[in-house]
């Protein structure tokens, strides 16, 4: 018996050590409890789940580690999709989604065992993600405590099609935000700078030009056909 019970142990601490198992946990259980709530039928509404800061949360200042608000935000997003029915027609269309970027403005800090209210919402979309914004907001007194902008790429689809299938109708893409919008064009400017850094920039210009020439030379071999 006592051996068992030392090989049980062991497994639980080998698992543990090896896989991050409460994030696995928590999100199978923000999934499964998702699909009791009633869903929302505006694919833009606001969605809102309610955290506390805890003491496995927090860092050596005693408030809520930075990395945490990135975690918080997943788990918000898996309630969140699951609610609008994302998720399940992403699914349908055999189609995945995940996090191209995210960027996050830290306004004041989240003290431990503060309450706050996590609300997400899609703001627009292009032909291949959709943005959402995730706010932080404290229960104490109403104040923002942090914003973070997230890029859900989709992948063997665009949520174009993802919001016809789910909609059974085309759905008007909002117009996007100014500041949105200026988070967009860096990480345009930014795609460009790192692919003219390595290279890629020139490859493909190069692969380019060879095809436009063997383009123009299929073009003249067949008028030289046509005149013989």
């Amino acid at each position: 018996m006592f051996q068992m019970l030392l090989w049980v142990l062991s497994g639980l601490l080998l698992l543990f050590g090896s896989l991050d198992v409460w994030y696995f946990l928590r999100g199978l259980l923000m999934i499964i409890t998702s699909l009791f709530q009633s869903p929302l039928k505006d694919i833009t509404a606001e969605h809102m789940i309610e955290g506390k800061v805890l003491p496995h949360d927090i860092d050596y200042m005693g408030h809520m580690n930075n990395a945490r608000y990135l975690r918080e935000c997943d788990f918000a997003r898996f309630s969140y999709y699951t609610r609008n029915g994302l998720f399940m027609a992403a699914r349908a269309m055999k189609a995945t989604m995940v996090v191209g970027a995210s960027t996050i403005r830290y306004r004041r800090s989240l003290a431990l065992g503060e309450a706050f209210e996590l609300r997400s919402r899609i703001v627009t979309w292009d032909e291949k993600s959709f943005f959402l914004e995730q706010r932080f907001v404290s229960k104490k007194d109403g104040f923002l405590s942090a914003v973070m902008f997230c890029r859900q790429n989709v992948v063997r689809s665009s949520p174009e099609k993802i919001l016809e299938h789910l909609c059974k109708r085309k759905v008007e893409c909002p117009a996007v935000p100014e500041d949105l919008q200026h988070w967009i064009n860096f990480i345009s400017a930014n795609s460009q700078a790192l692919r003219a850094e390595s290279g890629l920039d020139e490859k493909t210009n190069c692969s380019n030009f060879v095809s436009d020439f063997q383009l123009e030379d299929g073009r003249r071999d067949a008028i030289f056909k046509e005149e013989d």
